[in-house]
């Protein structure tokens, strides 16, 4: 997606660990109107593909879920990293663990909120190591539901995780691809 593709040219910083920001348009201030496009993009690609709900991980997948999920017209519901009160004890639950947070955490999802045929389509901000996406993988596996994609905003290309999943034979898309960093200067596939 080139408009995607330009703005994280005009606005990405590489921090140590070849950690991609771009937290000034997707996942700490949010430009509504491109996660829109972006939405727009993600119904497009999965156009032929019947999905009941969208399911994403807390925090940074949640807005770019909740546009997708408007433009599909069903609910949106993401996993929580962190017990809470309103968090039912009938839940789903896995552990991850994050690259760029240096630990492991659980992923918990209500069994009110997925449930077994359920048609699942997973969308989140970033696929590098695979490892949150391989976790709400499992949840969806947990509750019998139906995966029928995984939808990325930006993949690491030059990283494991999209390649495993393409192996897995999941309907993987992503909307820009970096293929390389070299001296902190992003390539595109």
């Amino acid at each position: 997606m080139d408009l995607l593709k330009e703005r994280i040219k005009s606005e990405y910083k590489v921090k140590e660990g070849n950690v991609i920001k771009v937290d000034s348009f997707l996942n700490h201030q949010i430009d509504v109107e491109l996660l829109n496009e972006m939405g727009k993009e993600f119904q497009r690609r999965f156009k032929d593909v019947e999905i009941d709900k969208i399911v994403t991980a807390e925090t940074s997948g949640i807005a770019i879920a909740t546009i997708v999920a408007q433009h599909f017209r069903v609910p949106m519901v993401y996993a929580r990293k962190r017990e809470s009160q309103n968090l039912s004890e009938d839940k789903y639950s896995t552990d991850v663990y994050s690259y760029t947070q240096n630990k492991t955490y659980k992923m918990m999802i209500s069994k009110e909120y997925l449930k077994e045929g359920e048609r699942v389509l997973i969308i989140d901000d970033f696929l590098a190591n695979g490892r949150a996406i391989s976790g709400l993988l499992d949840l969806v596996h947990e509750a019998k539901a139906t995966l029928v994609g995984v939808g990325v905003a930006i993949e690491k290309g030059f990283q494991v995780g999209g390649q495993a999943l393409r192996d897995e034979g999941v309907k993987l898309e992503s909307l820009a691809i970096i293929d390389e960093i070299v001296d902190g200067e992003l390539r595109f596939r």
